[in-house]
């Protein structure tokens, strides 16, 4: 099946008003893609914040969760004022790289207003999860030293100046978008741009006290493990919801996103095996994490024997970035951030070009399109994607930080910032 014509109709619907009605609302679609939705919601809460959850000292785990769960609110009111309108609206002239405010307070969207074969309501709901989880996964870079006020505000000046933008070059009408990306569910607009992001607020800000010196081991591993098998079960809807149908592409998706995590997580586990002695759980559910972020640009595209191939670069090259950053260049992303989401996306885009082609078990590349091109268009996609996020999440930085202070002071964070930020605490015991 060509793509082109597919991704446009089903990651490019956007519709200007209720006029857009295509053939009627399909139930069956409409139902996997309202379960989609709570899937995705399900990963950011609880599955994200019990998973980073886990991963911080016991005297930052509330700060985390709070951080995760203010995040959603955030993200939801920007998203109706004028997020869906930027993203997903018609941006007439300047339709190439945002959508203007015609759909601000999300006008024009009635009961009846479609988005293909499913209501525009269900529509904008669904892509509204994917705004919420990226900046949550930004948390990662700076856990434990950014301030709560410093942390909102960055989070939602970055949804309007970084995702808003990228998402409608990619999935709104925009210049990626027609130059032909392959992005089935979010390697550029979700994977890349967190993880480039989380990176650069972990250099702004500063290593954590005592880092690398003093080991910052996770607290709760049962939390993490927990948060990690909700992560793994909500991004079949992650996938396999931005079919925007229940058809062949979405049972493709899940069935191919499911094989990558298994073999990312296997594969983490054999060279942990390997160079350390012994396999960890933080190594496993690290694995998974990086096999399920790899596979989401291509999980539209690609066939099983590709699922694997990614899976296992994803557990291998993911695993040695993790390691360049941390024990090598000493840069404190906290929870692995940018080695994980930031590499795996940029390597999931990247294979998506490769992999779509029939002969390699794919959908297949468009009509006039060969292998060459079609990777030059995505590492034209990578390209952009980091440049871009890169530069305005600096100077998001540097506009926060000139507002307020953007972390915490020594004491605080010597404290923690559960009781310092919030004055409460994880465990009472």
């Amino acid at each position: 099946m060509k793509r082109y014509a597919l991704l446009t109709s089903l990651l490019g619907l956007l519709p200007t008003s209720n006029a857009f009605a295509g053939d009627g609302v399909n139930g069956a679609d409409t139902a996997w893609i309202l379960t989609s939705t709570a899937l995705v919601l399900f990963m950011t809460l609880p599955g994200l914040a019990l998973f980073y959850g886990g991963l911080v000292r016991s005297k930052n785990v509330l700060s985390v969760l709070m951080q995760c769960f203010a995040i959603t609110c955030v993200a939801t009111i920007i998203w109706v004022i004028v997020g869906y309108s930027i993203a997903f609206g018609d941006g007439g002239s300047a339709n190439a790289v945002w959508g203007g405010l015609s759909r601000a307070f999300l006008a024009d969207m009635s009961r009846d207003a479609l988005a293909g074969s499913i209501p525009e309501t269900v529509f904008s709901m669904f892509q509204l999860t994917f705004a919420i989880i990226t900046p949550a996964l930004i948390v990662g870079g700076f856990a434990e030293r950014m301030r709560f006020s410093a942390m909102l505000m960055f989070s939602a000046i970055w949804l309007l100046l970084v995702y808003l933008p990228i998402c409608h070059w990619v999935w709104g009408g925009g210049w990626l978008g027609d130059m032909g990306l392959l992005d089935f569910a979010g390697g550029t607009v979700v994977h890349i741009t967190a993880g480039v992001a989380a990176i650069v607020t972990a250099m702004v800000l500063g290593n954590r006290r005592g880092f690398p010196h003093t080991a910052m081991m996770p607290h709760n591993m049962t939390m993490t493990i927990t948060g990690a098998g909700m992560l793994w079960v909500g991004w079949f809807g992650f996938n396999a919801g931005s079919a925007l149908s229940a058809g062949g592409d979405a049972g493709m998706a899940m069935l191919v996103t499911h094989i990558s995590a298994a073999m990312g997580a296997f594969t983490w586990m054999m060279i942990e095996w390997k160079r350390y002695g012994k396999p960890s759980a933080l190594g496993a559910v690290t694995g998974m994490v990086a096999g399920l972020g790899t596979i989401t640009p291509a999980s539209g595209f690609v066939g099983p024997m590709a699922a694997l191939f990614i899976g296992f670069a994803a557990g291998s090259i993911c695993f040695f970035a993790t390691v360049t950053i941390k024990q090598r260049l000493h840069i404190d992303d906290s929870l692995d951030v940018f080695p994980v989401h930031g590499v795996g996306g940029i390597l999931g885009t990247m294979s998506a070009g490769i992999f779509v082609a029939s002969g390699l078990g794919g959908a297949g590349l468009a009509d006039g399109v060969g292998m060459a091109q079609q990777v030059g268009v995505q590492a034209l996609g990578v390209i952009a994607t980091v440049g871009w996020t890169a530069l305005a999440t600096w100077l998001i930085l540097k506009l926060v930080g000139v507002l307020v202070e953007l972390r915490v002071d020594e004491e605080d964070e010597i404290v923690g910032l559960d009781l310092s930020a919030h004055e409460e605490s994880g465990y009472n015991l």
